[in-house]
């Protein structure tokens, strides 16, 4: 097996590793919280909320110091430290005494799963520029696969032991790292590092080299609109049991047809779409597809017309490995790092802002004492929000990824 193709594979098992152990602690955590809470459910859901806030928190912070200490130190040192830092995570979360072990753990996490930034500016050094889109689309496949197995096997695990599921995460991590630190090179050479500073690792000083060329700000400005979008998804359960009386197992089942379709369209349909039509039409045609299938479950008014609608809205993950492509032809390769970071500090920014903002749309319109029913306002304001994308989209120049040559980096 070639060098590349050893690493590039690494780096998308060391993904679906990471999203794997997320998935395995997601159905036990919960329960986890509510016993140390002694089945105080309204304190347990506010505690989990805090969590959730937390780990976006820390993803915002730490994202852009990880991108830029690999832009210096390589990108090795840092997946591998990260990979260490999970494991041990987990173990001081299967042995937590009480709930602000977990919510220290929760920390760590955050801070550590803020090294997928480094994993994509490791494909970035490795694989030629016109073929990032597709190697990015793999990634989207990893997360899809860890979101189906993690939490089928989480839950399986934990009606064994509630803390089975955080033993086998940490086993998981541990040998990924041990894989990591046997047998991938680093990816990038001496000659491409770049010194570190506190502005740009700084999360708010690290969003200025997004704003170095006005088609990268225009990207990330797309990016973080998606991102936001995103979110929506934090109404998926809550829509369905409001609306169409769904069991714990039907909302289950629509999870796992989501990581399939997202695994299936990921892996499948990035490289050649890409190839065909190009990384800025890939774009907003994923997103236009992603509008129009939140808007079909807006106005899903069966369980299976809203089920149908995951289909439809997976094609959306064909746009960001096609931004993402777009993003690293814009800035030089000393700078994949910081710009991987940066790209993650939008996402953390757009996790702490969206379920407020999804949750409290789609209380507000199901409020019977304002004299309405709108139960799909959340999903019309997420297709809203995409459709604007898409066509902000269709603005970007064409660029040609084979002979557009690497952006130069401006002066320390």
């Amino acid at each position: 097996m070639k060098p590349r193709q050893a690493a590039v594979i690494f780096i998308l098992v060391t993904v679906t590793l990471d999203m794997l152990a997320i998935g395995l602690i997601a159905p036990v955590l919960p329960k986890l919280v509510l016993d140390f809470l002694g089945g105080d459910a309204p304190g347990a859901a506010k505690m989990f909320g805090i969590f959730g806030t937390v780990f976006a928190l820390m993803q915002f912070v730490f994202s852009p110091v990880l991108g830029v200490l690999s832009d210096r130190f390589g990108r090795r040192p840092v997946i591998l430290l990260s990979n260490l830092g999970l494991g041990l995570d987990y173990i001081v979360m299967a042995l937590a005494p009480t709930v602000g072990w977990l919510f220290l753990g929760r920390m760590i996490s955050g801070i550590t799963a803020a090294s997928i930034s480094t994993g994509m500016a490791y494909i970035a050094d490795v694989v030629p520029r016109e073929k990032r889109a597709g190697a990015f689309g793999l990634i989207g496949a990893a997360f899809g696969i860890g979101f189906v197995l993690g939490p089928a096997l989480g839950g399986i695990l934990g009606n064994a032991n509630p803390r089975l599921p955080f033993w086998v995460a940490a086993g998981l991590s541990l040998a990924n790292w041990v894989y990591g630190f046997f047998f991938v090179p680093e990816s990038l050479p001496l000659e491409r590092r770049k010194a570190f500073t506190l502005r740009r690792a700084n999360p708010v000083g690290s969003l200025v080299l997004l704003r170095s060329h006005p088609e990268l700000f225009q990207l990330a400005t797309i990016q973080f609109i998606g991102y936001l979008a995103h979110e929506v998804f934090n109404v998926w359960a809550l829509y369905a049991i409001y609306r169409y009386a769904w069991s714990a197992g039907s909302i289950g089942t629509s999870l796992a047809l989501a990581g399939i379709c997202t695994a299936v369209i990921s892996a499948g349909l990035v490289r050649p779409i890409v190839a065909r039509i190009g990384e800025r039409r890939t774009l907003y045609l994923g997103q236009f597809f992603g509008g129009l299938g939140v808007l079909m479950a807006g106005l899903a008014r069966t369980g299976a017309v809203y089920l149908g609608s995951i289909p439809i809205i997976s094609i959306w993950n064909i746009s960001s490995p096609a931004a993402n492509g777009m993003m690293t032809h814009r800035v030089s390769e000393s700078e994949q790092g910081e710009l991987q970071g940066a790209i993650s500090s939008l996402r953390a920014i757009a996790m702490m802002l969206g379920p407020g903002l999804f949750t409290f749309t789609f209380a507000f319109f199901i409020d019977q004492e304002k004299g309405w029913n709108v139960p799909g306002a959340p999903w019309y304001l997420g297709a809203f929000l995409l459709f604007v994308a898409a066509a902000m989209s269709t603005r970007i120049p064409r660029v040609n990824a084979k002979t557009e040559p690497a952006a130069v980096a401006p002066p320390e």
